[in-house]
């Protein structure tokens, strides 16, 4: 019987060439990672096509009232799905940027963000401040530019964020359930503002919101009732006293209704 032979091709000890076939993915890995170029991690699962459609449609430019105070900046408050706050970054950003709105506001959510599992809710615009639109104008000759108009304080930011984390690789909720996980925070079950308060109003405030009218005395929620949410909002601080303007339409013919605290304190139509 003829020997055996030992010689044995590479092909048929694959596991040869495993160790060196390793290290060089390694190496490839490594290089397109240096050079911005490796393949992204997995993202996290997150919420289904249908379930992101819903929450939009069911939340998203829906006014509800802040039942505690939301803070300024980029963060905003941090909530989880068992509607736990976290109390201690809270408690931070309230120390670094301020309030941007007081528990009992009502306060618009003007975008919503999905990001994996979390959910991040715009409120109000947001909380970031901003400089008005003429302090980003520079002029300059020979690389050195200055500024065109004054350089006063930027805006305050009147609005802020939630984020809400969601359980962990949820394929699917309803905007009803996103909505009880945001209970804790803010007021979904609040009537229309004319129904919710009309008892209380004298004749001349419901006089004027029946004519979509804005009186001096009246408080947001008579606005809100009279004109619906503005188009836009501005805060600043003037003398002293933190003002905010709700605007209305657009120039030439704009409403701008001055609150300081819950008080409209100055009506002016241009």
């Amino acid at each position: 019987m003829a020997p055996v032979s030992k010689t044995v091709s590479a092909a048929a000890e694959p596991s040869k060439m495993r160790p060196p076939v390793a290290r060089a993915l390694a190496l490839l890995i490594t290089a397109l990672a240096t050079f911005g170029l490796a393949p992204p991690l997995a993202a996290k699962k997150g919420l289904n096509e249908a379930s992101r459609i819903e929450i939009i449609r069911g939340i998203s430019s829906e006014i509800v009232v802040a039942k505690i105070a939301l803070p300024r900046g980029k963060h905003g408050l941090y909530l989880n799905s068992q509607g736990k706050i976290d109390e201690q970054k809270l408690a931070t950003e309230m120390k670094e940027n301020g309030a941007a709105i007081r528990a009992g506001m009502p306060v618009e959510i003007t975008k919503i963000t999905f990001k994996g599992d979390d959910l991040l809710f715009e409120i109000n615009h947001g909380g970031r401040s901003g400089k008005r639109w003429y302090q980003h104008i520079e002029m300059g000759v020979g690389g050195t530019t200055t500024p065109v108009g004054p350089q006063d304080a930027p805006v305050l930011a009147y609005g802020s964020y939630i984020l809400l984390t969601l359980p962990l690789n949820a394929p699917a909720l309803t905007a009803d359930q996103v909505k009880k996980m945001l209970a804790p925070v803010l007021d979904f079950e609040r009537h229309a503002p004319t129904v919710l308060y009309s008892p209380s109003l004298p004749p001349q405030t419901k006089a004027a919101i029946q004519k979509h009218e804005v009186l001096v005395g009246m408080d947001r929620d008579a606005v809100l009732s009279s004109k619906g949410p503005p188009d836009r909002k501005v805060r600043e601080t003037r003398d002293g006293d933190e003002q905010e303007d709700w605007i209305y339409g657009a120039p030439p013919h704009s409403l701008f209704v001055t609150f300081s605290g819950d008080t409209v304190i100055k009506v002016k139509q241009y």
